[in-house]
């Protein structure tokens, strides 16, 4: 079995990869009987000289390679037929964009295996960076407060060299008495507290925070079953409204009507009740003066995020009496950062806890016949041009009919 690390090809430009070269070493002390070549890049965080020093063929061609290891989406033209892939599709919810993209896989009997779909069997995610979006999230989020405010200014977390840098600047920081509400429990989600928590902002129970006022930062996380409850006054049950939300209505004005600071780390689902909606941004209680939508569902969820924002351009503002964007420093704006590539900013960090998690949740599994079942479930297309059972949902976005 041949790996190649493949080059980022997409535009803009990324500057992570699966593997750094230390972990690449890992994988090959682990696995002495893989072979592993680096195909070369200039916009990787990690030199062809670095790899090449910890012990790697690095080449321009790698053609000859079984399973081709990248971290975006591959552009048609670079395929290679016959081979497995590993990338972020952005196919499994039917992307419009990338419809082009997943054809031609099937055309050129490419074996797919989404990031996404690497999933242990009650479907929890195993690898991503998630963490990394939740950390870069949240920093960018107190850096536009910085920024508007005029109370302190933060440099943009792609000019520094790691999460220790990161946290090094907000030590530099001090916060005014405000209320936090970051929604989610996973990787973002714990992501964004990792800052919070380094800030030393106190965390409140939501009885608290939604009642009293105080004299110094809190925050407080809501899970769904705080901002979302059922439409019938039934107690709610998470894993019944992750199955169905349909007879759930959002609970969220109530930490709307208390909150400065809102972090969006929740994971947001089809058919799920928005948090808010346009209306209720108009409400005259409605208190949210600055959004971290770090999940960045467009025109969805969070209403204020009306589009995604850049690492160059992070931060705009939303008025929500014209429901429109503005200058997000005049004084009738919600603060919006809603950067949709955020691990982007932390490329050394993020690529090698990537690594850590492939290495251990996914290398194995072309050694041990997959015991346990990672690859089955993680494969979305066959080396004969066909979609596998478990992503046969997909056939009529591939033929166009969606």
């Amino acid at each position: 079995m041949k790996f190649g690390i493949i080059k980022e090809r997409k535009n803009p430009p990324d500057r992570r990869v699966v593997f750094s070269p230390e972990k690449l070493q890992e994988f090959k002390q682990q696995f002495p009987q893989a072979e592993i070549v680096v195909e070369s890049s200039d916009i990787r965080v990690f030199s062809d000289e670095a790899y090449k020093k910890a012990g790697f063929e690095v080449t321009n061609d790698i053609s000859d390679c079984d399973v081709l290891l990248g971290v975006k989406e591959v552009p048609v033209d670079s395929l290679i037929p016959n081979k497995k892939y590993f990338f972020f599709s952005h196919t499994i919810k039917k992307q419009p964009y990338n419809r082009k993209l997943l054809k031609a896989m099937l055309e050129r009997n490419i074996e797919m295996f989404d990031h996404e779909t690497i999933i242990k069997e009650n479907g929890a995610r195993l690898i991503g960076f998630g963490r990394y979006a939740g950390l870069v999230g949240a920093y960018n989020g107190f850096r536009a407060l910085g920024i508007r405010e005029e109370l302190f200014t933060l440099p943009k977390v792609e000019t520094l060299a790691d999460l220790d840098a990161v946290k090094a600047e907000l030590d530099k920081i001090s916060l005014p008495s405000i209320k936090i509400l970051l929604t989610g429990t996973g990787k973002v989600a714990k992501g964004a507290q990792e800052i919070l928590d380094h800030l030393q902002i106190k965390q409140v129970s939501d009885a608290l925070y939604l009642t009293s006022e105080f004299t110094e930062p809190v925050y407080c996380i809501a899970d769904v079953m705080e901002y979302a409850k059922r439409k019938d006054g039934k107690v709610g049950d998470k894993f019944e409204f992750y199955k169905d939300p349909t007879g759930y209505e959002s609970n969220f004005m109530a930490y709307a009507k208390q909150t400065d600071f809102f972090i969006a780390g929740h994971f947001y689902g089809d058919g799920a009740p928005y948090l808010f909606t346009r209306e209720d941004a108009k409400h005259p209680e409605f208190r949210i003066k600055y959004v971290a939508d770090i999940s960045c569902d467009i025109d969805g969820p969070v209403a204020t995020t009306l589009r995604a924002s850049t690492i160059a351009d992070p931060i705009y503002g939303y008025n929500p009496e014209t429901e429109s964007e503005i200058d997000f420093k005049d004084e009738k704006a919600i603060t919006v950062m809603a950067v949709d590539n955020l691990p982007c900013e932390l490329p050394k960090d993020a690529s090698e806890g990537f690594g850590e998690m492939f290495l251990e949740h996914v290398i194995p599994a072309f050694y041990n016949d997959d015991k346990d079942g990672i690859l089955a479930r993680a494969k979305m297309t066959t080396n004969t041009g066909k979609l596998t059972e478990r992503y046969a949902y997909l056939q009529d976005y591939v033929d166009g009919k969606e």
